[in-house]
């Protein structure tokens, strides 16, 4: 269990720039490894900054981890490839959690966006080259740093684990030796596919590695959202609508604010939250809550059996059908004409629940001082968060503080953080910091499934038996979660496909 009371320190550009001595890389993340932020421009930027990389004359090294961390070792996984590259002794590398800022932390997404989220096992797919061709960077700056202080050519030096090596005459500086004098270069140097390690010179990557999370998630010591305890908190528990888009219209309000314990019942657009000393007494007073929800609500009468078994069906069988092409590449027509065999297949999926182990929760405290927002959270899509909380409550980003938590699994449901607007809106309302978890009764409930959907496949063989066309259609009421990992590329070389959805 982690301490009672929580002081997570924020790393700001006073702080930043005005640390310990050392060597530190204010940087953006992009395709081709770091780029550079000076002092001058980190100093005129209005969010905090952050930094990937710090290397102290002590020797150590704190390399910052953006990927959400929820069992699956991304927090372990992705800083190890900059830490193969920068050639780091591990044992002397400390991790820290990224704030939520995407535009430095972020992975080169769809169209060029940068982001945090963490979907579908693919986090150490995402950042994996760029963090290696980011420490291939940091370490040439060390190299051509000692190569300066020796007047030898960087070229006849080589590394250790976190020390420089001239060979030629067997002199050695460890990392921190050149942290003490190093500057930060006014450009980072380039760095190529072709500069990187071979894999047999792979020290950490591929390695019986430690994960970093394990010990203190043996001892008790790793932090959650749920462990989380401010001074003067409250605790929320919420009744949601029992159908979509359902709102409150009148409840027994007197009641529960007469209940013991209760301090605030507030008015949620979906729901009503319950806000007591203990979270006992507000799981007691929800549970005598008494809702009279407005009807309207577009899920009335809904027959999810109905509608994949007869409502999908039809769709895929109409060729006239409103369809989106969400991927394809080559001539699909031709290769299903001249294909030696065709298969065709069709798969359903249910509505799937997430069944995550530590409940739904967040802690949030607003300040109505100065309105700034200040959230403790496990997500999947930190950057996301931050901004939904900001254009929800009206805010300026910048006012809104995020600190990320472990997670105590996600599975996709802790990419959408509804449960952490409620937070922040009931502390608002109530003017106290709020834990609000929802029951897991709540959250079979009322909670985001993943959507059903009925999968329509083809596939066309060549002579050789190898797959020449693909045809994938997916029927679902979704949006993109319907044909989220679909794309074939990274994994099969199939020469021609056609990917769509209706719904």
């Amino acid at each position: 269990m982690a301490s009672t009371e929580t002081n997570t320190p924020r790393l700001t550009r006073r702080s930043f720039l005005g640390g310990a001595a050392g060597l530190t890389f204010a940087v953006s993340l992009g395709p081709k490894g770091f780029i550079l932020v000076s002092p001058a421009q980190a100093a005129m930027r209005e969010h905090p900054i952050g930094a990937w990389v710090r290397i102290t004359p002590e020797d150590q090294i704190t390399i910052v981890t953006p990927a959400a961390e929820m069992g699956q070792g991304s927090m372990t996984g992705v800083p190890i490839a900059l830490a193969e590259e920068l050639d780091a002794d591990w044992s002397k590398v400390t991790l820290e959690m990224a704030p939520a800022e995407p535009e430095i932390y972020g992975y080169v997404s769809w169209g060029g966006r940068k982001s945090m989220g963490i979907y579908g096992s693919r986090a150490v797919m995402m950042y994996f080259e760029q963090m290696r061709i980011a420490g291939a960077q940091v370490r040439k700056v060390l190299l051509d740093a000692a190569a300066d202080k020796w007047g030898v050519d960087s070229a006849a030096l080589t590394t250790g684990p976190s020390v420089v090596i001239h060979n030629a005459s067997g002199r050695r500086m460890s990392y921190g030796e050149i942290a003490a004098f190093a500057q930060t270069p006014s450009t980072m140097p380039e760095v190529s596919k072709a500069d990187l390690k071979p894999k047999s010179e792979f020290r950490l990557i591929g390695k019986a590695v430690a994960r970093r999370d394990i010990p203190e998630k043996v001892n008790g010591s790793a932090q959650y959202s749920i462990d989380v305890r401010l001074p003067g908190m409250v605790y929320a528990s919420t009744v949601h609508s029992p159908v979509q888009l359902s709102r409150p219209e009148r409840w027994n309000d007197d009641e529960i604010r007469s209940m013991p314990g209760v301090v605030d019942v507030v008015p949620l657009e979906h729901g009503v939250a319950v806000v007591a000393e203990t979270f006992e007494q507000a799981l007691s007073a929800r549970k005598a809550l008494e809702v009279t929800w407005a009807e309207g609500a577009s899920a009335q009468g809904y027959d999810s059996e109905h509608t994949l078994m007869s409502t999908y069906e039809s769709i895929a069988g109409d060729g006239n059908a409103v369809s989106e092409t969400v991927g394809g590449k080559g001539d699909v027509d031709s290769a299903f004409a001249n294909a030696a065999r065709v298969y065709k297949a069709k798969f359903r999926s249910d509505y799937g629940y997430h069944a995550q182990m530590e409940p739904l929760n967040a802690v949030a405290r607003f300040d109505a001082s100065d309105g700034t927002l200040e959230v403790w959270e496990g997500t999947q899509a930190p950057g996301a968060s931050r901004s939904r909380l900001a254009q929800a409550l009206g805010l300026d980003a910048a006012k809104v503080i995020h600190h990320q938590q472990y997670l105590g699994g996600g599975f996709g449901r802790r990419s959408i953080n509804d449960y952490t607007l409620e937070a922040a809106l009931v502390a608002r309302a109530s003017g106290r910091p709020v834990k609000l978890i929802w029951t897991r009764e709540e959250d079979l409930a009322y909670g985001m499934f993943r959507p059903q959907t009925l999968q329509c496949l083809e596939a066309a063989l060549d002579e050789s038996g190898r797959v020449a066309g693909w045809r994938h259609c997916v029927i679902g009421d979704g949006g993109r979660l319907t044909y989220s990992g679909i794309n074939l590329d990274k994994y099969y070389p199939i020469p021609n496909q056609h990917i769509e959805q209706r719904g």
